[in-house]
């Protein structure tokens, strides 16, 4: 079952975060700040898993700590419920538009951690969120996902439509990273051996 359960809890945050890459594109997502629970329902919805994410974090101070967490603990899952990778196709790639915006993203679960992260953003905050926590979350979820995690906006100049093609093209990069390769019978998509 290509399932996973993580559970993180510091001084700063408690987020419980179920995922299901076999899923239908199911979600719920309760983080307390809207527009961030509408970008992960793209996460969700276009890449066709099933996600719960709740998370209570100290956004009296600000939403840096429950975005940050909320990424640490989504590539945590992502991370266990691949498992040793055997038979996924293991890179993706998307472009996605939304009106004059779009993005281009790409994945590798290649077990090496690195993320570069391009999103052009003009002005200071989308949606009520400050624009550095988009790329504050892909780097946190790239780097406990272990995986190499390129999204770029082409083009665009309003932030939100930016942000949320940025956010659907990680999601199709990622449904295709994920899915099963019948190919492959079940070996390591790695020269290696081993990812």
């Amino acid at each position: 079952m290509r399932r996973a359960t993580v559970e993180r809890s510091t001084a700063e945050t408690k987020i419980t975060v179920k995922l299901d890459l076999d899923g239908t594109g199911q979600f719920v997502t309760e983080t307390g700040i809207g527009f961030f629970d509408h970008m992960l329902s793209h996460i969700a919805k276009h890449g066709v898993f099933d996600l719960e994410v709740h998370a209570v974090g100290d956004l009296h101070i600000d939403p840096h700590h429950t975005i940050e967490d909320v990424g640490i603990a989504l590539g945590q899952a992502f991370e266990e419920a691949i498992g040793n990778k055997a038979g996924i196709v293991r890179a993706g790639h998307a472009y996605m538009p939304l009106d004059e915006a779009l993005a281009f993203a790409a994945v590798d679960f290649s077990g090496r951690p690195y993320a570069v992260i391009d999103l052009k953003m003009l002005g200071h905050e989308a949606g009520g969120v400050p624009v550095s926590l988009f790329r504050h979350f892909m780097e946190s979820f790239a780097a406990s996902m272990k995986a190499n995690v390129h999204v770029t906006v082409l083009s665009g100049y309003d932030d939100h439509h930016k942000a949320e093609a940025a956010f659907k093209a990680l999601a199709r990069a990622l449904d295709m990273a994920c899915r099963v390769d019948l190919r492959r019978q079940g070996t390591i998509p790695s020269t290696k051996g081993v990812v």
